[in-house]
Formats: C-alpha cells, structure tokens, sequence
C-alpha cells in the first residue's frame, strides 16, 4: 500500500474503518480480493512473491504493510508482502506478532507494518532501525514515510476520513470517493525524499494514473465492535481504467451466533 488512513476505535458501530490505495507496477502479477484457499485470509495476493499488501480474517484481524521511499536503505532479502500474510496466517496477538517481527526487521527493505486484532493495534517499521508502538484510539493517516508524517495526500485522506465520522457516517463505501483524488500538490508542499522534483510531483495525488506504474487497487475495510466486517476492493489497469470491484463481507464465529 501507498496511502492509508484509519479509524480506531472512534466510530460507535466499526472497531476500524480503514481505507487506502495500493500503487505498483502494472506488469507485476496479483490476485485481487478474495478468500485464500490455503489459509483463513481474505486478501488480495502478489502472485510473485506470495504475500498481501492488505488483508483480514474472519476473526477480526487486519493488517496492511506500506513501503518507505528511503533511496538510499538496503533493499531487503525477503518480500515485504509477507509481513502482513504471516500476522494474518498466525494466530499471535498483535502485540506478540509486534514484538516478534523486531528480531527479524532488518531483513525485508524499509517498511511500516500496521496490525489490528480485537483489541489493540500496533505499528511496526524498520526505518531507520527497528521500532514498535502500540496505537491507541484516534484516527490516523500515513503514506510513505512514519506514521502522520503530514505530506499533502495523507493529510487530505486524513481530513476527509476525520469528516466523514463527524457526519455520523454509517457506510464505509462513500470513503471510497477520498481515495480517487487526482489532485496534484503545489510543489512548495511536497516532500524531498531524494526522487527528484518531478517524480515527487506525479507521486503527490491519491490516485496515480500511469501507463506502466499506478494504483491498482483501492480498498476499504471495516470491522464492527460486534466482529461482523466487509472490505470492498476497486482495481485498476494502466492509465487507471477500472479493473473490476469484490466485496468480501465476514464474521468471527462468536458473531455469527448472535
């Protein structure tokens, strides 16, 4: 994923709302949203290296992992796509899998790691070492760089999330508007991560319309306080034509006997 914003336990009916746009090259291959069948995930799936970039289980579990655009740190031995498929697999607490993934950090290239259960959500990254930290209720927002870091894009996502629970939003899917924004910023606002001006520009807006490189999936996800949830998945092809759309509702097994 590129562009996250979230909601945690701020919202009277959805433990977390969570929505976000996954940016990748058009020619790398991916499965959209679906149940896996070797396992309990409901996720998209890189068909290169085998991992998710966001994903849930019927339990209640979410994770989603973003990469940091650090030029110059290491590139990484292991795809960054099964930081999210392990937690999703495992059957750790949050809290376990946080504090477990820190021994092993520095193996995959810069990364930030979001995990949510049913009752606690935890950040992991790795840039510029290996850290960990425990998120309490609020809303927050990231791209890729830390969490809340205020470049124009995740701070739009961020407003226009923060707006929609103070309207009393009850359906999730409106959000899925926010994440379509091809507004570019005004160049005093970008950031400088050592991509040059250019590349900095094209990369500000929250959809990313490209031939070869673009967003291919924006995806929304909420899970209740009762552990009923859906996530909905929009694709994209090159140049940002629409790809098809899945939506995957679930429940743990304590829900589906209420």
């Amino acid at each position: 994923m590129c562009l996250i914003a979230f909601a945690w336990n701020v919202h009277p009916r959805w433990r977390l709302v969570l929505v976000g746009n996954r940016d990748e090259f058009h020619a790398r291959p991916s499965a959209g949203l679906g149940r896996w069948e070797d396992s309990a995930i409901i996720a998209g799936r890189d068909l290169r290296a085998g991992g998710t970039w966001l994903g849930v289980t019927p339990a209640g579990r979410c994770a989603v992992v973003t990469n940091v655009r650090a030029p110059q740190a290491a590139p990484g031995a292991r795809s960054r796509g099964a930081l999210a498929r392990d937690y999703l697999s495992g059957t750790d607490s949050a809290e376990a899998h946080a504090a477990g993934l820190l021994h092993e950090a520095a193996a995959y290239g810069a990364f930030n790691l979001l995990l949510f259960d049913a009752d606690t959500a935890w950040l992991v990254g790795n840039h510029p070492r290996p850290h960990r930290r425990s998120l309490s209720a609020g809303v927050h927002a990231l791209s890729n760089a830390d969490l809340d870091t205020p470049w124009p894009k995740v701070c739009a996502l961020e407003t226009q999330l923060r707006a929609w629970l103070a309207a009393d939003g009850v359906d999730p899917l409106t959000l899925l508007g926010s994440l379509h924004d091809e507004h570019v910023a005004p160049d005093a606002q970008l950031p400088d991560t050592g991509i040059g001006i250019a590349r900095e520009r094209w990369l500000s807006p929250a959809f990313i319309r490209g031939h070869e490189y673009g967003t291919r999936a924006s995806t929304v996800v909420a899970i209740g306080h009762d552990g009923r949830g859906l996530i909905v998945e929009h694709r994209f092809a090159a140049d940002g034509v629409a790809d098809g759309q899945t939506r995957v509702e679930f429940a743990a097994a304590s829900a589906d006997r209420g």
